[in-house]
């Protein structure tokens, strides 16, 4: 569109000024006779004067200038013909192409200027995250070898940043490796490793007592529990929170471990407060306050609190006759 109105426009510039040069013209060639009938004339006044006869005037030289003139005006006007017909809207229309070209320019600098600015701040946003995950992760790697270290007696373990292009093994339940993505999210995800920094991820390494270090997916339930519960305790002394939920996250321990655990959350129940889903006796023997809930003959359940210390799961079933109730235990 901008092509063409700015082709006509040119045309109709040229067109008016084909007929402005015809009309030159035209005006010229008469002052040109008027000029020569003036000039006869005064010659003919000074022959007068002086008793001369009057020369003839050079009826060649003025035939040949308007032979000249009048094949001028018919070229002109054959290149006008030529041009086609001339829409008078062309020169507005053209005006308003220009004008919504000049509009689209100034959004697209303003959107230039957006990216570039969004651009910038998140730039400054992956900056900031990258230097608040390295100051977590940093206390989160020292907190889990000491938390690790009283799990694991005789054992340790450590935390590592390990890099995209690195295959990591399978952390926190050992689940296989994810399939190759397709041909598109590869490209996809090309793209966006072109636009910010790689993220490290995280794997958790534990040696037992006595064991070498193993692959998270070849311990057992029990120790992938120990595992989970020292990388938590690990973030809380890293960035504390006010509360823990915890859902049953001893069911798969022994006594002896279910104590070092109970030992983890009398230790920092002063930092916060745990509240812990569990049919755990030794649990329950630990809370500061219980509730539990059962289900009455009517089919509604039943919740009762009280608020104990020492052989609470005891008391509590003697004084309400509750059978196996699942409890929450607070610390």
């Amino acid at each position: 569109l901008r092509s063409c109105a700015h082709e006509e426009a040119e045309i109709q510039t040229r067109l008016r000024a084909a007929g402005e040069r015809v009309t030159q013209s035209e005006v010229g060639a008469q002052q040109a006779r008027d000029a020569a009938g003036d000039a006869e004339g005064s010659l003919g006044e000074v022959a007068s004067r002086l008793g001369l006869p009057p020369e003839p005037a050079p009826e060649e030289m003025a035939e040949a200038r308007r032979e000249e003139l009048s094949g001028r005006v018919e070229r002109l006007a054959r290149r006008r013909e030529q041009l086609g017909p001339v829409n008078p809207l062309a020169a507005a229309e053209y005006d308003e192409a220009v004008a919504y070209v000049e509009e689209l320019e100034t959004q697209r600098t303003d959107l230039e200027g957006a990216l570039n600015e969004l651009e910038g701040l998140i730039s400054e946003t992956d900056r900031r995250i990258r230097e608040s995950f390295e100051e977590t992760f940093e206390a989160a790697a020292k907190n889990f070898e000491e938390v690790a270290a009283h799990l694991f007696p005789g054992g340790r373990g450590r935390l590592r940043l390990v890099r995209p292009e690195q295959t990591p093994r399978p952390v926190l339940g050992g689940g296989a490796p994810e399939p190759e993505a397709d041909a598109e999210a590869t490209e996809e995800a090309e793209q966006i490793e072109q636009r910010s920094t790689e993220e490290p991820g995280v794997e958790v390494e534990v040696t037992p007592a006595g064991k070498s270090t193993k692959r998270l997916s070849l311990l057992s339930g029990g120790e992938k529990s120990l595992v989970a519960l020292a990388f938590m305790f690990a973030v809380f002394l890293a960035r504390p929170c006010p509360f823990y939920i915890l859902d049953e996250v001893e069911a798969a321990l022994d006594d002896l471990n279910i104590d070092r655990f109970l030992q983890l959350v009398r230790r920092y129940s002063d930092r916060a407060q745990f509240i812990v889903v569990t049919h755990q006796k030794r649990t329950m023997d630990a809370a500061d306050c219980l509730y539990g809930v059962s289900m009455g003959g009517d089919g509604v359940s039943r919740v009762v609190s009280r608020k104990l210390g020492g052989k609470a799961f005891e008391q509590l079933s003697v004084e309400e006759g509750l059978a196996e109730p699942e409890s929450a235990a607070g610390a």
